[in-house]
C-alpha cells in the first residue's frame, strides 16, 4: 500500500525538505529529549547512508528488550509508523511488515518494508529488508547495559543502512530518517518508563 510519486513531486520534496521546514520538526519531543539522542550520519556511497542514533534509558536491558520485541505494538507508540505486523516466515524465523507515513505540505510520503529479524537476547536485534520501497534497508538494535549509581541502565543504539531508489531524494531520506530515529528512541524510552 505504497504511494507512488512522480519525479516532479520528488524534486519538490527535496526542495521543501530542509531543516527549517516547521512540518519536519515533529513536536512529539522537547528540545532536551532531542539533544539527549546522539546521531551520526555516514556516507557509504553516493546514494547510501548509515545513520546511527544512541540514547541512554534508565531501565535494565530486559525491560528495553521487552518493548522492542513487542513487534505488533510498535505502531501504537512509534511516531509515523502506521503499521507493524508479523508475517509468516518461510523458514520459521521472524518476518515483520512495517509501513511509515508522513505528510509534508501537500505531499504524502509512504514507505513499506518487509524485514527479516534475528534476535540475540539480550544484546542485539539485526534486520534486513527482503521486500520494500528501498534498494536496500538493513540495520540493528544494540542494547548495552551500564551501571549508574548502582542502578542498571541501558544504552540503546539504533543503526540503519539505507539505499533509496532513484526516485527518492537521498538528502530528504537522510534528514527524515535521522529525525525519525531520534523520535523513535525517545518514544521507546517513554514506553519503557511507562511500562
Amino acid at each position: 500500500m505504497t504511494e507512488k510519486h512522480n519525479t516532479q513531486q520528488e524534486l519538490d520534496l527535496s526542495v521543501i525538505g530542509d531543516d527549517t521546514d516547521p512540518e519536519l520538526n515533529v513536536v512529539a519531543a522537547d528540545a532536551d529529549d532531542l539533544e539527549a539522542v546522539e546521531v551520526q550520519i555516514e556516507t557509504i556511497q553516493e546514494r547510501q547512508r548509515q545513520i546511527t542514533a544512541k540514547l541512554q534509558i534508565p531501565q535494565p536491558v530486559e525491560q528495553v528488550w521487552k518493548v522492542l520485541t513487542d513487534y505488533e505494538a510498535l505502531a501504537d507508540f512509534i511516531p509515523n509508523l502506521t503499521k507493524s505486523r508479523l508475517l509468516e516466515h518461510p523458514q520459521g524465523g521472524i518476518r515483520l511488515e512495517q509501513v511509515g507515513a508522513q505528510r509534508f505540505l501537500r505531499f504524502n510520503f509512504c514507505a513499506r518494508v518487509v524485514l527479516d529479524l534475528e534476535e540475540y537476547f539480550p544484546k542485539a536485534i539485526h534486520f534486513r529488508m527482503v521486500e520494500g520501497d528501498f534498494k536496500d534497508f538493513s540495520g540493528s538494535w544494540l542494547l548495552e547495559p551500564y551501571s549508574l549509581n548502582e542502578a542498571l541502565e541501558t544504552v540503546l543504539c539504533y543503526t540503519v543502512k539505507v539505499w533509496p531508489k532513484r526516485t527518492m531524494p537521498v538528502g530528504f531520506i537522510e534528514r527524515r530518517l535521522s529525525n525519525d530515529m531520534r523520535l523513535n528512541l525517545i518514544a521507546i524510552r517513554k514506553r519503557v518508563l511507562d511500562s
